[in-house]
This record gives structure tokens, C-alpha cells and sequence, in this order.
């Protein structure tokens, strides 16, 4: 994917049935706010989600990103949502599709939904044992715009903790296949909700091991998240000082503030400086 197609850093995801907080969410600072007709819904209200989520899309000029997390499109809600979806008079930017384990789950919900004018950008939420097991096959969907890392529910169904030891492996593997198919990737939410130095621990290590930023449940996390994962101005100036000594040896190996340096890190620093002068 072309780095300056990727929604950003920060994700917020509101719960369907809590229309007073969808503008909170929207005005947090995260770039992507996504509406939650799924694990937030009991399945007695998912009629009545998804109808009052689509008040989420009629905003004019939106300050961010705005998607939908639907139910898994293999289950009967899941089709539902597909159906009010393609009648929806405001549309999401952006479709989370959960429990994703196959590249057709990705193509079922562009076949119903693409149309002349309306393509929406379609993530995985990349939460069970077996969509690691086929995760290349996952991650060859044409429509396919990015992965999510679902913690919670892995978690759950390998009976691990939400430790990032515990999860260490799971995160490897995305990044690793996300990597390889040149797609995003973005970090599970941290459940800690009153602890900004484990939020700000926790995204610093998801940045470190490649994720492209970092979901969350809270408005307040949103700007940890963005200070996290932003290119900060010395990292900025740093890049371009590997820049110019690349260019200055042809290419060839080179020291940076007395730190040798070659090819690996110039392709690096010039990805980084083609996403930042990218960026309107």
C-alpha cells in the first residue's frame, strides 16, 4: 500500500449503541474512529447497532477516518450488516472485518459492498489461532488494506495472558506478514485505561517491533498514541542526516553521529522522509 493511503496512527473504536460519544470519538485526535456493532453489541441489540450506526457517517467534513467494525461476515448478523451497510445513505470510509481467518471473508464483504463510486477500504482483525496458521493466504486479498491485531480474543483463545511477553510471538508473526505483503499494520488497544505510562510503554514497543500504530478505547489515549508513533522532529532530522550521507559516499558505507551506517539504514531513513514530505 502507498504510504500516504494508510489512515494513520491513532485508531479509536465507540461502541454502536452510545451515539452521545460518537463526536468524542471523532474529535479525539485519533485518525481512524471506528463504530462498534460487534463484541460491544449484546445479540438481542445488533438490529438496533446497526441502524443507529449509521447516524456515525452523516457528518459533513469529518475531522478523521471513519469506519465500521461489522460482525464476522460468515455468521447471520454479519450478513445483516452487510445488507444495511449497502443501504446506508452515509457510508464508512473504512470496513474492520472481525474474525477474519481466509482471504474470502475480505472478498465476500467487497463483493457485496464495492460499487461504481464506492469502494471502501477493507482491514482484517487478525484474531485467532487459525488466521495465524493462514496468514499469507489472508494477507493476498486484493481488497485487503491493513491488519489489526486482535489481543482480546487471541488471548482468549489460546488461554494466554494480555502480558506483551504473552503476546510477543502473535505480534512478530503480523508484522512479519504484513511486512512481506507491504500492507499496514496496527496494534491492539491497551486495556489499561488509567495508566498512561503503560499505554506509553506499551505503544513505544508496538512502534519498535514495526506496527504502524496503535488502537484504543479511550479519547485520552489518542494523543499518547500519535506522540508515539508520529515521527518526532529529531527523528526527522536524523533521517535526513543518514539521507545526506548516503548521498554524499554513493551509497556506499558511511558513519552518522559516530554509528555506522548502510544501505539498510538508507532505505529506511528515505522511507521514513517519503512518508513525512508526503503528508499534506
Amino acid at each position: 500500500m502507498d504510504s500516504s493511503r494508510r489512515p494513520g496512527r491513532a485508531w479509536i473504536i465507540t461502541p454502536g449503541l452510545r451515539p452521545e460519544r460518537f463526536a468524542t470519538a471523532q474529535r479525539s485526535g485519533a485518525a481512524v474512529a471506528v463504530v462498534d456493532i460487534e463484541d460491544s453489541v449484546a445479540l438481542p441489540d445488533k438490529h438496533a447497532a446497526r441502524t443507529a450506526a449509521e447516524e456515525f457517517f452523516a457528518v459533513t467534513n469529518p475531522p478523521c477516518t471513519l469506519g465500521i467494525r461489522m460482525n464476522s461476515p460468515l455468521t447471520i448478523e454479519g450478513t445483516k450488516d452487510l445488507v444495511a451497510m449497502a443501504a446506508y445513505t452515509a457510508r464508512p470510509d473504512l470496513i474492520v472485518v472481525p474474525k477474519v481467518e481466509s482471504a474470502r471473508d475480505i472478498e465476500l464483504v467487497a463483493g457485496v459492498l464495492d460499487s461504481d463510486g464506492y469502494t471502501p477500504d477493507i482491514w482484517a482483525l487478525i484474531e485467532s489461532p487459525r488466521a495465524f496458521d493462514t496468514l499469507p493466504a489472508i494477507m493476498s486479498a486484493p481488497r485487503l488494506g491493513g491488519v489489526i491485531f486482535g489481543s482480546a480474543d487471541y488471548a482468549a483463545s489460546v488461554r494466554c495472558g494480555l502480558s506483551w511477553d504473552a503476546l510477543h510471538y502473535a505480534r512478530c508473526a503480523l508484522i512479519n506478514a504484513a511486512t512481506s505483503a507491504n500492507i499496514p499494520a496496527i496494534d491492539a488497544p491497551t486495556w489499561e485505561l488509567d495508566d498512561p505510562d503503560a499505554l506509553r510503554r506499551e505503544a513505544e514497543q508496538a512502534k519498535e517491533l514495526g506496527f504502524y500504530g496503535k488502537g484504543c478505547v479511550h479519547p485520552r489515549h489518542a494523543t499518547v498514541i500519535n506522540e508515539v508513533f508520529i515521527p518526532s522532529e529529531e527523528e526527522i532530522t536524523h533521517a535526513r542526516a543518514i539521507v545526506a550521507a548516503a548521498d554524499a559516499s554513493g551509497n556506499g558505507v558511511t558513519t552518522v553521529d559516530g554509528q555506522m551506517r548502510g544501505t539498510p539504514f538508507f532505505n529506511r531513513a528515505r522511507a521514513l522522509l517519503a512518508e513525512v514530505d508526503s503528508t499534506p
